[in-house]
């Protein structure tokens, strides 16, 4: 007697035993995920810019290789002293924008090298805080953060192959401040969370089309309310890793995810060793590595990862070079490259 046909889910995940690869249904057949990189060898590289340790701001960024577990190693300096800012990035390089001291700089760092950063441009306003950073091989975005006059819900763009300075993108359903966190796709940057008002925090997740310009759309809701989340993705997946609560402040370990082909609510991934939030976190195909930040109590320099593919906790990956939160990743490799 046969069994009844089984239903696929839209971005379940398999291994294929014939062509040793990982697959994922995209809700007519079954796609191959990409687990190559296009430089450094097919070694990705995450980035963390600059952040606050247990004395000051700091202009430090940090490297690491995504596919071995290892300690950070420096990278060079940022142009000043700062936190909370968003960075995003192409293959090439990334940039890093927003940040606690006003100022309205684009500075940007080229993967294959290391040095210190340089000028890129010019934000849209005069000054932008915590925004959430995403974006494709060729343009970078910000979404939301402080400026003066109060909570923005402004999107802003660059291209990433001329030092222009940023544009208007669109508006996000609602203002987001304290680190909305934005996960990248193929087709969408998607932004979970961040306080709508203070000391409140949301659960609310927006999206755009990367390659298009326009206001945001309703994708869903997080797992909980919260701020401060740090992101990762390959092609299928976008991770909220850890985060802040409000009611009152406190640091949970939840790992959160969704499905960048649908829309829908947020579902649970796994869970941090412990609860952190305000840190950054990078990607390749195959890991996502959070910075821990800070946990409730103090700054810490513990690194972790999970496997993007398979759902589970986080395990230990090594440490950066100084502990610190507030201090934004990116990859080269991370689900908006393709």
């Amino acid at each position: 007697m046969s069994l009844p046909p089984v239903e696929i889910p839209l971005g379940a995940m398999r291994f294929n035993s014939d062509s040793q690869k990982l697959e994922y249904f995209n809700g007519q057949i079954w796609m191959q995920i990409h687990t190559t990189n296009e430089v450094l060898g097919g070694s990705a590289r995450g980035i963390f810019w600059r952040g606050l340790d247990n004395s000051d701001n700091n202009n430090i960024i940090d490297y690491i290789t995504i596919s071995t577990q290892g300690n950070a190693i420096d990278f060079g300096d940022a142009l000043s002293a700062n936190r909370q800012g968003g960075a995003n990035s192409s293959r090439i390089i990334s940039c890093n924008a927003g940040r606690d001291v006003a100022s309205d700089t684009i500075e940007y760092v080229t993967f294959s090298t290391t040095g210190n950063s340089v000028d890129f441009s010019n934000l849209v306003g005069s000054y932008m805080g915590s925004p959430a950073g995403g974006g494709n091989r060729t343009r970078g975005i910000w979404a939301g953060g402080q400026t003066p006059g109060g909570i923005s819900d402004v999107i802003q763009y660059i291209t990433y192959t001329s030092t222009g300075n940023a544009q208007d993108f669109g508006d996000l359903t609602a203002g987001r401040t304290n680190d909305p966190c934005g996960v990248s796709g193929p087709t969408r940057f998607v932004i979970g969370g961040g306080g709508e008002s203070t000391p409140t925090t949301s659960n609310r997740i927006d999206y755009v089309t990367t390659s298009s310009t326009g206001n945001a759309s309703d994708f869903g809701d997080l797992v909980t309310n919260q701020d401060s989340a740090a992101p990762g993705s390959n092609d299928v997946r976008g991770l909220f890793i850890g985060a802040r609560i409000h009611g009152p402040w406190t640091y949970n370990n939840i790992i959160s995810y969704i499905t960048f082909a649908s829309t829908g609510n947020a579902a649970d991934f796994g869970d941090l060793t412990q609860g952190a939030g305000t840190a950054g976190a990078v990607s390749s195909p195959i890991r996502a590595v959070r910075s821990i930040g800070y946990n409730g109590s103090t700054y810490i320099n513990t690194l972790e990862y999970v496997n993007i593919a398979t759902l589970g906790n986080a395990v230990y990956f090594g440490d950066l070079t100084v502990a610190r939160g507030q201090n934004p990743g990116a990859s080269n490799a991370h689900g908006g490259l393709g």
